[in-house]
Parts: structure tokens; sequence; C-alpha cells
């Protein structure tokens, strides 16, 4: 702020009086003091004239004008919104001169006669004034300006935030906050105790721990029901309240909304039926399994391991009309030829050794309902004819009885090998095929639909939270990147594993790299490497970047196979061990060894040669 005892000289002051020789006196001295420009006026009328076409810094007007009253002029300057400061001039000073003048703005005013000193004391007076005010006016325009900007910003942001003084009543509350809490306007709550919602009552406690402690009460997750009665899960954070000199003066609230995102407007959904993705390849799906779940026809399911064909099954049952009647599901590779056809078909006491009573198959136990028959690809030429038999004709005759029975079952089978090629080759029937696939559903691997990995993801640490009772709110960036560049051979088992793995290992409020396994972090710096690589070389640096690189080679990607041969040579061959390993079940883990073509001599310890660390 400019001091009191400068004053700028370059100010446009206008004189106003109706003696010629006073107008050039006052225009004399303010020159020869250096004050410029400045403006003469005669009249009201010339006043107002030189007003309208310049800005005045300071106007000085005798009190009395020919034909007019100077206070009349003060009053339409005035009016016209103009602030200046205004010196009048009076012969006859008195009270109700002064006050009049007062009344209507005046700065001040002189006696006459004037002489130089004085003139040059109120100019220098005013013109101080006059630039106090102006930076006074400038400060508080850009106090309100940073205070609007503020307040945008806090009404904007999607947390909502509350702060509290220290008794409890409601400093500043945000939009989204009184969007949460049901804010109502024509009577809004001024104190934290009176709402009664149990974001309300969560904001309340964590409050009165910050006053009674004066210590952050860190993130926790509440439930909320919404308006249309939908819940929404909250992480709430409290902090204490300091001013610019550490004084304590309440408590600041931020709650934020880590539910999963509802489907928008445009009809994109992120749930359907156990699935959880919002990608436009999985949209068609749910589309897909929509419309197809209405029409009583067959359904082949495909692809790869681990992309959710149970849940496209139960999905397809749900959305059917036959969504009130059992669905049986039947795992085809885990039973051996001769027990599947018992267990598909039922067989009759005494039909073989140890059938020592009735027993009723998956077909019948489906009656009016579905059977979903799991890895179709792997089941014998006999079960092939036998099933293809009952999709023609739909009955079936169970194992010792010679009656068929008849069944209303719709068939829903899976599979993830290549049943073109499998018939091709001879292995598949090709008419069974055609029955089987009257439509088919083809679920995309995660690697083909990676947009849904960090939503995926927030969906299984939401799971495993609540199930570990761990209070973890959030992935790290790089975390989450590492989770979108991998890429998923066990496809969403294997995230769900990976984020049940990095939930058990969190010890913190966030997930970060540490808690992945080696594979993930190993494709993660692969990645990071191949650019530096790729990128243009100078001849200079060329040779000595491809020897560091070569000096420590990067682990190479474990196929599948590979991965399988080695938890059975940690586990000595024990199957039952390696299965709890990879975290499938060991009727899984046969079928892999099955379809992988995994002899026992590729994993079965050497007596001599026993390297194998011990699990």
């Amino acid at each position: 702020m400019q001091h009191l005892e400068t004053v700028d000289k370059n100010a446009s002051i206008l004189i106003v009086d109706d003696e010629a020789s006073i107008r050039l006196t006052f225009e004399m001295f303010l020159a020869r003091e250096g004050y410029g420009p400045v403006t003469t006026a005669a009249t009201i009328e010339e006043a107002l004239l030189a007003i309208h076409e310049h800005e005045f810094d300071l106007i000085i007007s005798d009190i009395v004008l020919e034909g007019a009253r100077g206070t009349d002029l003060l009053r339409k300057i005035r009016e016209t919104g103009i602030q200046c400061p205004v010196v009048m001039i009076t012969g006859f000073p008195n009270l109700d001169s002064a006050a009049e003048a007062v009344r209507y703005g005046a700065f001040d005013y002189i006696s006459k006669p004037v002489n130089k000193e004085t003139l040059l004391r109120f100019v220098r007076q005013a013109l101080q004034h006059w630039e106090l005010e102006k930076e006074r006016k400038t400060l508080i325009k850009e106090n309100e300006k940073y205070k609007r900007y503020l307040e945008a910003i806090f009404s904007s942001v999607r947390d909502a935030i509350i702060t509290i003084d220290n008794d409890m009543n409601i400093i500043q509350i945000n939009n989204t906050a009184k969007n949460w809490l049901g804010y109502n306007e024509g009577n809004p709550p001024t104190n934290i105790k009176s709402i009664r919602e149990e974001m309300g009552q969560a904001c309340l406690q964590d409050a009165l721990q910050v006053l009674k402690n004066r210590k952050e009460v860190r993130e926790h997750q509440i439930e909320c029901r919404k308006a249309d009665g939908n819940i929404r899960i909250i992480s709430l954070n409290a902090s204490p309240l300091q001013d610019g000199q550490d004084e304590f003066s309440g408590v600041v609230i931020v709650a934020r909304d880590i539910t999963l995102p509802e489907p928008d407007e445009g009809g994109i959904r992120n749930q359907f039926h156990g699935y959880v993705g919002s990608s436009q390849v999985m949209q068609s799906v749910y589309k897909l399994i929509e419309n197809v779940g209405k029409v009583d026809t067959a359904v082949l399911i495909t692809g790869e391991s681990g992309t959710g064909k149970e849940l496209a099954a139960e999905a397809l049952h749900a959305e059917s009309p036959r969504r009130d009647m059992p669905l049986i599901k039947v795992d085809c590779a885990a039973i051996t030829e001769d027990l599947l056809e018992s267990e598909l078909f039922g067989h009759k006491k005494g039909a073989f050794t140890g059938a020592d009573r009735d027993r009723p198959g998956r077909l019948l136990q489906a009656d009016h309902g579905t059977l979903f028959l799991d890895e179709i690809g792997d089941i014998s030429p006999r079960m092939q004819l036998r099933l293809l038999r009952f999709l023609q004709e739909k009955t079936f005759t169970p194992v010792g009885q010679d009656t068929p029975i008849k069944v209303d079952v719709r068939v829903i089978a899976a599979t993830n090998v290549n049943l073109i090629e499998k018939v091709r080759a001879g292995n598949f029937r090709e008419d069974l095929y055609y029955r089987l696939k009257v439509v088919e559903i083809n679920l995309p691997p995660l690697r083909d639909r990676k947009g849904g990995i960090p939503i995926l993801s927030y969906h299984f640490l939401s799971l495993f939270r609540d199930e570990l009772k761990r209070n973890i709110h959030g992935i790290s960036d790089q975390a989450m990147n590492a989770l979108s560049r991998y890429s998923w051979p066990g496809n969403v088992r294997e995230l769900r594993h990976v984020m049940e793995r990095a939930c058990v290992l969190c010890e913190g409020p966030t997930i970060s790299l540490e808690h992945f396994p080696e594979e993930i972090l190993s494709q993660q710096m692969l990645q990071q490497t191949i650019p530096a690589l790729t990128a243009p070389e100078s001849s200079q640096n060329a040779p000595q970047n491809i020897t560091a690189v070569n000096a420590n080679p990067l682990p190479p990607y474990i196929s599948e196979k590979d991965e399988l041969i080695d938890a059975l040579k940690r586990a000595r061959g024990n199957k039952s061990k390696a299965a709890r390993m990879l975290n499938v079940d060991r009727s899984t883990l046969y079928r892999k060894m099955q379809r992988l073509d995994i002899q026992e001599d590729e994993f079965k310890e050497n007596p001599a040669q026993n390297t194998s660390p011990e699990i």
C-alpha cells in the first residue's frame, strides 16, 4: 500500500468556479506544483460535460455558482456513480453548509480566501485519501474474486466437504455434502447433531473424536442409504481445522464415494448378474445374454479359462422363464466316463457293482429347469452319442433301466477349447456340435477388455476388504497401471486371486506394487524397458544400452503349462497341494493337466537329485 506522504502528481483535477480569476489562479498553483492535467469549468453544465468526457482524481468546486449551487453539482456527481473526492470552497462557512456538503459526500470544504498553501494541503490530503480508497477497493475486489474462486472450487468438488466449529455448528458445506445429507435449503440444519442420517451421525462421531484428541481420524468406510434406496459406500476422513497461527477452530470432514458406479443414462451397465465391467464388448455380452436367455434354446458358451462361463450360464438361467426351477451344473472334465454317465443319466439299483440304490441323474433333477454342462469338449465319444440322442429325442434311459424317461430340460454347454478343431480332428461329433451351438456366446479374455480392469479391481477390493476386515480404501496409480498392463492369462479368475493376495498382504490403506506377485511386476518392468530399446539411439550410447539390458535379463514369460509343472514339482507331485498353491480346485488341475498333456515324468521328483524347494 502507498505511503501517506506520497501523492500521484499525475492526478487529473477539475476546478469548477464562476470567477475566471480564481480558476486561473488555482490552475497556476497546481501546475507549478507539478499536478496535471488540470481542467477548468465555469458552470455546472461545463463541469458535467467534462466529467462525462474525462476521468478525474479530484474535483474542486465553489459552493456558490452563477445560477446554481455547488451542492447541486455534488449531488449530480454522486448520482453518476463517480467516487473521486470533491472539495467544496465556501465564502460563508457555517454548520449548515458544512453539513449539506458532507451529506452529499464531499471530502472536505475550504473557507475563502484560499491561499496557495491551504489549497495544496487540501489537494494533497484529498489525493492521498483517494489513492488509499482506490487501493482498498482493489483489494476488496481481488478478495471477492478470490473468495468466489474458492467457493466455486469448494462447491464443485465431487467429494463431500463439511467444516464444523467447536460447538458442532456447520460453518460450510459444499453441494456434494448437501446432496448426500438430503439438505433442505428451505430449513437447513445449522448443527451437525441435528442430522439424523447415517452419514450425519458418522460425521458427528468423527468430529467428536477430533475435538477430543486434536488428531486426525483416518479413513474408514460406512454404508449410507441413498434417496433411491440403494446403498452408498462412503470413506470418511476428519481432520483438525486450524488457521494460519495454528489456532484450533473446529473440524473439516471429507467424504468420498467409493461405491461402484451406477449405470449412466446412456444404458451403460457396470454390473450384470455377477459380471462387473462397462466395456463395449461386455455391453454386447450382456445384451446377448438378455436376448438369448428369454428364448428356450440350446446355448454354447465359449471362452478361455477364467472368463466367467459359469456366470454366463447362471445369467442365462436367471433371464429365462425357467428361473424359478433348478439350475443343475455338471463339470464333465472332473468325472470319469462311467461315473459321468451315471451322474448325468442316473442308474437303477444293481446296475453295476456298488449301485446299492436307485439314483436319479442330473437330467431328471433339472426337469423343467436348466442343465449346465461345463467343459463339454472333454466328454468321450460314447457320451457324445448319448447326449446327442437326448437332445434329439428329449428322452434318456438311466443305467440299468429299459424304459426311457422324458424330461423338459434346457441345455447350456461351455468349453474353453476350440470345438471346430476337435470336429476337424475327428474328436468331437459335428452333429452334436451344431446341436449344442444353436446360439454361441463367446466371452472375451480380460486382455481384450482392459478398460474394465479398474472397476473389476475395485470390485474385488471391496469384496475382500469386507471379508478380511481390512481398512483398505484405494489402489495406487502405479499399481493400477501394472494391473492394466498385465496380459492376464488366467483372466478374471486370476485377477480375483491377485486382489485377494494383495488384500491379505496390505497392512495400510492403499494397495501398492509390492503387494503383487512377481509375474505382474516382471511384465511391468519388461514393458517399461521395451520403449528404451526401440527408441532412437545415438551411435555413441547404443552399445552401452544393449550391454546393460543383456547383462540383466528379465524373467521370461511363464506359460500356463510351465506354471503347472513348477507347482507340481514344488508340491513333490502332490496334486491336492499343487491345486491349493495355484488357488484352483483339484478337478480344475486334473482338467488342465489333461488339456495341456502334462505327464507325471515331467514333474515327478528324481530321488537322486532333490533340488525342489520344500513348501
